[in-house]
């Protein structure tokens, strides 16, 4: 009796093996997924019963105001945007084969945040806010597109791209500050709610904005499934079965960017999601690229959903931006991460 089962198209350009096991784990994440969405939506300055938040999500209820038009929008947005981060770093590390890959790390969100802060700063209140992700993408893309031939040299290697990435990084950071400081008093401190990476005043707008982007994106990324699984086993063996690693590299990192920009453009600089969440799905899935982007964008809206519990109910009557816990979480993850491959680093 196999213990896995095979998915694929009719034209086999797109095929993936599911461990039953996996295939369980998977199972037990969306089920949690679904059960820490409904308690979100119940937690908040004031609590409402689950038994109510079910009867709004299957009818109607009493409180039908603050869950549709306050709590649901900021929630929707929190899955969307976890999840895109959690793929987007699954993705960077995938195609550059390092565990510190990740969207914030390697420059990508520095990039966004760019595009979004001069969105802000010149353009909000004259052009639509469904600008926005064009404007965080477009920043995104033309800082990677700097990383990418800063790196390249007879081709792009791995670890050069990271430590461009983490150089440019810390220009792109430079330069949002410098925006900052030098706007209005009440655009200076949206922006800067904006780059802790807050959900708050999230809106129906922004999530139907936001969903078709993101959704759009991870379904494109299933069809790379493939060429990550032999791009695993290091360049030499993929160019031996006629991959084009340029190509694809660069078509990844085209997908990391629309994920990472899409996320950035309304959640701000909720750091260190693409980083964990991959790592995590590693441990309890397969291998496979098309399970782990199922399982990293999962655990990556688990990771921010749960932050954003935390960030409005742990100071009430404040509410926290949602990064201060994910940074506070991924920071030391990071330190650990830098620990245990040491010896790499060095060499």
């Amino acid at each position: 009796m196999t213990d896995h089962f095979t998915i694929r198209t009719r034209s086999d350009r797109f095929s993936v093996q599911i461990h039953k096991r996996s295939l369980w784990i998977l199972i037990a994440l969306f089920s949690a997924v679904v059960a820490v969405f409904l308690i979100s939506l119940a937690s908040g300055s004031s609590y409402i019963p689950l038994s109510t938040v079910l009867q709004e999500v299957f009818g109607e209820s009493e409180s039908a105001f603050v869950l549709n038009e306050l709590r649901m929008p900021r929630v929707w947005l929190a899955v969307f945007v976890g999840a895109a981060l959690g793929v987007s770093g699954l993705i960077l590390q995938g195609m550059i084969r390092n565990p510190l890959g990740s969207p914030d790390i390697v420059g990508v969100t520095g990039g966004a945040s760019v595009g979004t802060v001069l969105f802000l700063v010149t353009l909000m209140g004259e052009v639509s806010i469904q600008w926005l992700p064009v404007a965080s993408i477009s920043g995104a893309a033309l800082v990677t597109a700097l990383i990418y031939s800063l790196s390249w040299r007879d081709g792009v290697t791995p670890m050069r791209l990271i430590l461009v990435g983490i150089g440019v990084s810390a220009l792109t950071n430079a330069i949002v500050t410098m925006i900052m400081v030098s706007s209005e008093a009440s655009v200076a401190s949206r922006v800067y709610l904006w780059m802790t990476g807050s959900l708050y005043g999230a809106n129906w707008q922004e999530v139907k904005i936001i969903a078709p982007v993101v959704l759009t994106l991870l379904f494109v990324s299933f069809f790379f499934t493939n060429i990550v699984n032999v791009k695993q086993l290091g360049d030499d063996v993929a160019r031996a079965v006629g991959v084009r690693i340029q190509f694809y590299r660069l078509c990844l990192l085209a997908l990391s960017v629309g994920l990472a920009g899409a996320a950035v453009a309304f959640a701000g600089g909720v750091a260190f999601v693409g980083l964990i969440a991959p790592h995590i799905a590693r441990l309890l899935l397969q291998r496979s690229f098309g399970i782990l982007v199922f399982g990293s964008g999962m655990i990556g809206a688990l990771i921010v959903l749960i932050a954003d519990i935390i960030a409005r109910t742990a100071f009430l009557p404040s509410d926290i931006p949602v990064g201060v816990f994910t940074a506070g979480i991924g920071a030391p993850f990071f330190i650990y991460l830098l620990y245990r491959n040491r010896e790499g680093i060095n060499e």
